[in-house]
């Protein structure tokens, strides 16, 4: 029995910085045909579904990963870094002519640019993966996999509720650009529901600095999920939780330079979930989420 598996992308992250990548107003300024030298390089294992397998890994849950692996030379990395981790990835297909890979341009301020490839894929699931052993979980968190059909996603959470397991869903603002009413059966079968302070605003469809997170912003825009526990992170203004009318806050841990913001949303996730699983309390977990994003703020990789 797992107590998590996590579904989503699992990457190659290539990491770049020097001073010859100058940046200004907010943008790398790069010229056509020019060539840079990086004063720093790093490799590491990415992508949403792998970050927090990783996170709740460290903190102590027995965590399996499934996603798509390519076969293909960076093959033998992940899957020495999830043994390394002990992920378990036997629900993984690896896939032929896949890649996964980012290529994160960092300034010195910790600020980034991501170059990102990824062979499209518009299934949840491999025809001949048998998803065996994908009910031996106490959770399931679904990341963000936009390219992947609503209604395979929904259909998949909702057999996940008659198995009494507990779902956590990660959007990302290509489907928080959706309707409500387009999203509405997915949301139905989600227990914890966690995005952004942008990805927020486009889901109810109002300007991100009207909305007011010290309010009860789920009762304001969208009343149908205030049975659902809804996590709000907004950066340095910390992180928010909804849970049947009750607002809870956890401010952001201080931070004297931010390295690379690579990660960090997803780190307070699985910190966030790992708490939530082992206690029950919102508060705790808010707290144990934040405590590791700035872990991860302040070192290159996301995790």
């Amino acid at each position: 029995m797992f107590d998590l598996i996590s579904i989503g992308g699992i990457s190659i992250d290539l990491y770049f910085k020097g001073n010859s990548l100058t940046y200004s107003d907010d943008r790398f300024q790069l010229a056509i045909g020019g060539k840079y030298l990086a004063d720093h390089f790093y490799a590491g294992v990415g992508g949403g579904g792998t970050n927090i397998a990783i996170g709740a890994a460290k903190h102590g849950l027995k965590v399996a990963l499934m996603g798509k692996i390519g076969n293909n030379i960076f093959k033998k990395t992940i899957l020495d870094t999830l043994s390394k981790h002990n992920i378990f990835h036997s629900l993984c297909d690896i896939e032929n002519d896949y890649f996964n890979v980012s290529a994160i341009l960092l300034s010195a301020g910790g600020e980034r640019s991501v170059i990102h490839y990824m062979t499209p894929h518009q299934h949840l699931f491999n025809e001949i993966n048998e998803l065996k052993g994908i009910t031996k979980t106490k959770m399931v968190f679904l990341g963000n996999l936009p390219d992947v059909p609503l209604e395979e996603r929904s259909q998949f959470l909702h057999f996940l509720n008659k198995k009494g397991i507990t779902t956590i869903v990660n959007l990302g603002v290509k489907d928080c650009r959706r309707s409500v009413e387009q999203l509405k059966r997915l949301l139905q079968c989600v227990d914890i529901l966690i995005l952004n302070g942008h990805e927020f605003a486009e889901m109810v469809k109002a300007p991100y600095k009207d909305i007011h997170f010290r309010s009860n912003v789920i009762d304001w825009y969208i009343p149908q999920l205030s049975d659902k526990l809804v996590v709000a992170t907004d950066g340095a203004n910390g992180s928010y939780s909804y849970y049947k009318d009750e607002i809870y806050h956890q401010s952001a841990e201080p931070l004297e330079k931010i390295i690379d913001s690579t990660g960090a949303g997803d780190g307070f996730t699985a910190a966030f979930i790992s708490q939530y699983q082992k206690t029950g309390d919102i508060l705790s977990s808010l707290k144990i989420g934040s405590v590791y994003a700035a872990k991860i703020l302040c070192k290159v990789g996301a995790n």
